[in-house]
């Protein structure tokens, strides 16, 4: 394989699916206060959330991977004798993480380097890190690995409810109107990423109606790869059934069930759900 596949930790990929697809990692932090995580590496997803269920939990905070962080995953990458990398990277209206790879890009002026930026989230970002990676072992080049995710980035749907904006809000990802709407009618909000940018794509008054409406965002029509998300207490077993008996033929080849990990779920809170939806017909 002359190509190797980087991305970061706002991909949600688990330690075993990084390792089993040989997929390089560049770790986000994530900070309480004035201590601060290399996440997932010094704060795993079970840490986290069982962290967050304190009542005096400070609000947690993020910031992207360092220029070095990615320069030395880029080199890494070269000496172990690939010759180009593809990194996939958390949406540029999210992170300033596709930043400081360019940055790193710059400074191997030399290195075959091509950035995808994901427009996208959690299992937005590691699905599309996840099919380089096939296309990796199967003798692609970093060229073609590159254009085949931009294709799929643009196939990708993202729909999450949230128990409240609350935590959008905080992190500075949400308009605070938009979250002082959704916080006065106590709704459930529904978002979505369009353009790389979260949006609030609906607001039901409860969870059921949520769960509801949820469910009809994601069976519309037929996807090629249904990634389930949560964050604890969800019970998502239950949401993967109802969601996969109301798939609509062809049913998915791919579904997954991920739990957010610190780094998104710094900005979505407790008790989140939804799904990352890959519709290639």
């Amino acid at each position: 394989m002359t190509v190797a596949i980087v991305t970061d930790s706002g991909s949600d990929l688990t330690p075993q699916e990084l390792a089993e697809a040989d997929i390089r990692q560049v770790s986000l932090s994530v900070s309480f206060g004035e201590e601060s995580f290399l996440s997932p590496d010094e704060c795993s997803p079970a840490a986290f959330w069982e962290r967050m269920k304190a009542p005096d939990c400070p609000f947690a905070h993020t910031a992207a991977p360092s220029v070095g962080q990615f320069k030395e995953a880029f080199e890494k990458a070269f000496a172990e004798g690939h010759q180009s990398v593809v990194c996939v990277c958390l949406s540029s209206g999210l992170s300033s993480t596709i930043k400081h790879a360019q940055m790193a890009k710059e400074l191997l002026a030399t290195k075959q380097i091509f950035l995808l930026d994901s427009k996208n989230a959690s299992a937005g970002v590691g699905a599309l890190a996840m099919r380089g990676a096939v296309m990796a072992k199967a003798g692609a080049t970093g060229a073609e690995i590159h254009a085949k995710l931009g294709t799929l980035a643009a196939r990708e749907d993202l729909f999450c409810a949230l128990d409240t904006l609350e935590y959008l809000r905080k992190g500075g990802r949400i308009g605070s109107a938009r979250a002082a709407i959704g916080g006065l009618l106590a709704v459930k909000p529904i978002l979505a990423v369009e353009e790389g940018i979260v949006i609030v794509t609906d607001q039901p008054r409860t969870r059921s109606k949520a769960m509801d409406r949820v469910l009809e965002l994601l069976t519309d029509r037929p996807a090629t790869e249904l990634h389930l998300l949560y964050s604890p207490p969800t019970d998502i077993a239950a949401f993967r059934d109802l969601v996969v008996s109301h798939m609509p033929e062809p049913a998915p080849k791919v579904v997954t069930m991920r739990m957010i990990g610190p780094v998104i779920g710094a900005h979505v809170g407790p008790g989140a759900f939804g799904a990352v939806l890959i519709r290639e017909d």
